[in-house]
């Protein structure tokens, strides 16, 4: 969808030699709030939208305070100033898809609903989080608000199996053996097309991840299971999700793509604090091997698989 700017005659000059191709590049709008980790929120989701081969259009929503160990709290923006950045940007750009992680409170998903009524043939990826840091109150409010005016647009619902069965199943929230197209109904009662579960049991020492209808699971996909904890593994994979999405990837090969490339920047995970690790999501930009390699010979490194858990 597209929308026409204000004519301005400056603007064939300001565009001069900028390429057919550059000039098309897919644009998703993401709406998340800023981690000062870096390892998730708005920061993380440009930079993973940018891997892809999008552009990024972030949205800010809020601030985090937290560290790589845990959550302090969070400072929503005013839901006008939500608002108003998205659209700013959409009267100038068009937008090719929508990612919708942290909206920071009620209002703010209000706005960001009733921005997302306005370009009803653009696909939005909804993520969410693990909320139990925050007060239940706030919670309850967000996710009724959430349900209500949210899901009703979301193409896909992406979240950890924990966190979307204490959710969509509360009644039973504690037994792990709900399938994921009973996730995939409840989401279905509230207008959503197809679920994303991460985190799904499965036989043996893995973790599965599955997309899944009220019908049928579509796509699945099980990685070893090891101790290992990453922040922001989420929001990588649905941005990832978002941006093949706009590139124009069908739904499954969009999902199996977004979580090869969710396993890679876990595998190249590092630990920058005291707490859990944070994905290399320029994974694909690494250097290749050391510099002190002789004979051009080239070294490989042994890398641990870490567990694709994207609870966080």
């Amino acid at each position: 969808m597209t929308r026409s700017s204000a004519s301005d005659p400056s603007r064939d000059n300001d565009n001069a030699g900028v390429s057919e191709e550059n000039d098309t590049l897919p644009c998703v709008l993401s709406f998340n709030a800023s981690d000062p980790t870096g390892a998730g929120g708005a920061s993380s989701d440009a930079m993973v939208i940018a891997s892809i081969g999008a552009h990024a259009l972030p949205v800010v929503t809020g601030v985090y305070v937290r560290d790589t160990r845990e959550i302090h709290s969070h400072m929503a923006l005013d839901d006008s100033a939500v608002a108003e950045q998205a659209a700013a940007v959409a009267e100038d750009i068009p937008i090719h898809a929508i990612k919708v992680g942290f909206l920071g409170g009620a209002e703010a998903v209000s706005q960001v609903a009733a921005f997302a009524s306005d370009y009803p043939t653009v696909p939005l990826i909804a993520y969410l989080p693990d909320l139990s840091w925050w007060d239940e109150h706030e919670i309850d409010t967000y996710l009724d608000a959430f349900r209500e005016l949210l899901l009703p647009q979301t193409a896909v619902l992406v979240g950890n199996n924990t966190t979307l069965r204490h959710w969509l199943l509360p009644e039973s929230a504690t037994d792990r053996r709900a399938r994921p197209v009973d996730l995939a109904r409840a989401a279905a009662d509230a207008g959503v097309s197809y679920v994303l579960i991460t985190g799904a049991p499965t036989p043996g020492d893995q973790v599965g991840n599955v997309l899944a209808t009220p019908q049928a699971e579509l796509f699945s996909q099980s990685f070893e299971r090891i101790d290992a904890g990453f922040l922001g593994a989420g929001d990588i994979l649905s941005a990832a999700l978002t941006a093949l999405i706009a590139t124009g990837s069908e739904l499954t090969d969009a999902v199996g793509e977004a979580l090869q490339y969710l396993d890679q920047a876990l595998d190249h995970g590092f630990r920058p604090g005291m707490g859990r690790a944070v994905a290399d999501r320029l994974f694909w930009a690494d250097s290749g091997p050391d510099d002190d390699t002789r004979d051009g010979e080239q070294t490989l490194i042994d890398i641990p698989h870490p567990s694709n858990e994207t609870k966080h």
